[in-house]
């Protein structure tokens, strides 16, 4: 007789993450999303350094981001089948050689590959949230949850300014090798402090990464879910690309320097994210995120009429960037705990649906500033809000 997993004895059976084990993957999962951005700011010494345009580097810069997305979708639900441990270990040695290939390139095509596999491993982070849903009584899942999206957070906020400070004083080849390093030691980190619990597939490789489609379609609470996260980082692309763009055109016309700084106001929404964890083990998740989307709908409204105030528009972007990271630990937390035998997989088809948000939100946010303005960006982006908000409330309703 095939005997039933349920939720209640997975998680009897399942060891916890200690704090040696959660400190070391909360760095890695920040080491590891911040290795997509630290390019960014150094896109013209870069093309002088490959004898290449800025135009090409550009390009390029993009590149890990649509390695992540392979990532998450080929590399995550891995975490349901490999001992965590060895498999983190080996993805941070991987994003490793991916950087060093990045630095020691010659051309635009060594650069590409280098940032390519970079990119694809910096999904580390993404593992590491389902591991938290793994190894985590339900009754502190949030709060886990919570912690390591701290470090993507503060990845996301921090790695264009450190990898920016690093590659001033010692050039982006050295800025690279030093977080190829980081990784490496974060590697062993995780070898000795994370589970090495065996985990027996339960389905061929294969069949999983063809049902992730499947599974969105046909789970309703992992489809609201996944729908409703990426209309609210649809929404964070559009400020953030959006306000970018707009504090340098005139009247407000910022050196690109000062721009950076308004990346600190994110700081509020790492701090919010381990407050929301418990927020939502205690209230429940659905309050968590209707509260985050509330305020941060809010927020778009007022930056887009304080443009040229600094003091409500920082305010209001940090209170905006605090309320969607909020959201996106409640529901990620909802999402893991939706079946405790696949968390990965689960994971993996509601981040690729949430990436997919986000890259569309980066995509049109130029393009809405230069066609309508500045309080149109902030509108559209409130607009998604809303309506990902409704999405919450039918998704959270009983069938």
């Amino acid at each position: 007789m095939t005997q039933t997993l349920t939720p209640e004895r997975a998680t009897v059976r399942a060891p916890g993450l200690g704090a040696a084990a959660l400190g070391a993957s909360t760095l890695a999962a920040a080491v590891a999303t911040a290795t997509s951005y630290v390019l960014q700011p150094e896109l013209a010494d870069v093309a002088a350094g490959i004898g290449s345009s800025v135009s090409t580097v550009g390009i390029l810069a993009g590149v890990p981001i649509a390695g992540y997305l392979a990532g998450l979708v080929l590399l995550v639900p891995l975490a349901d089948r490999v001992r965590s441990n060895r498999l983190v270990a080996a993805q941070l040695a991987l994003l490793a050689a991916g950087l060093a290939v990045a630095a020691a390139a010659p051309n635009p095509v060594l650069l590409g590959l280098g940032l390519l596999i970079a990119g694809a491993c910096a999904s580390t982070g993404a593992q590491l949230s389902s591991l938290a849903g793994r190894y985590s009584v339900e009754a502190r899942r949030g709060r886990t949850v919570g912690t390591i999206t701290a470090g993507i957070s503060a990845g996301i906020v921090l790695g264009r300014i450190l990898g920016g400070a690093l590659a001033d004083r010692f050039g982006w080849r050295w800025m690279l090798l030093a977080f190829a390093a980081a990784c490496v030691l974060l590697g062993l980190a995780a070898l000795r402090t994370l589970p090495n619990r065996p985990l027996p597939p339960t389905q061929p490789y294969g069949a999983v990464l063809a049902a992730l489609p499947r599974l969105v379609w046909r789970d309703r609470a992992l489809r609201f879910a996944a729908l409703s996260g990426a209309l609210w980082f649809s929404a964070f692309s559009l400020i953030w690309v959006g306000l970018s763009l707009a504090l340098a055109r005139p009247p407000v016309s910022l050196p690109p320097r000062t721009i950076g700084l308004y990346a600190l106001a994110g700081l509020l929404g790492m701090a919010a994210t381990r407050v929301a964890g418990r927020l939502a083990d205690r209230f429940g998740w659905s309050r968590v995120v209707v509260c985050g989307l509330l305020l941060a709908a809010a927020c778009a409204a007022l930056m887009g009429v304080s443009l040229t105030h600094p003091v409500p528009l920082l305010a209001a972007l940090a209170l905006f960037d605090a309320g969607l990271f909020s959201a996106q630990v409640a529901n990620q937390s909802r999402v893991l705990g939706l079946d405790p035998r696949r968390p990965a997989q689960l994971n993996s088809a509601y981040m690729a649906v949430y990436f997919v948000g986000g890259a569309t939100g980066t995509a049109v946010g130029g393009l809405v500033l230069a066609w309508a303005g500045w309080p149109a960006v902030a509108a559209l982006a409130a607009l998604a809000l809303v309506s990902a908000l409704v999405l919450v409330r039918l998704g959270g309703r009983r069938r």
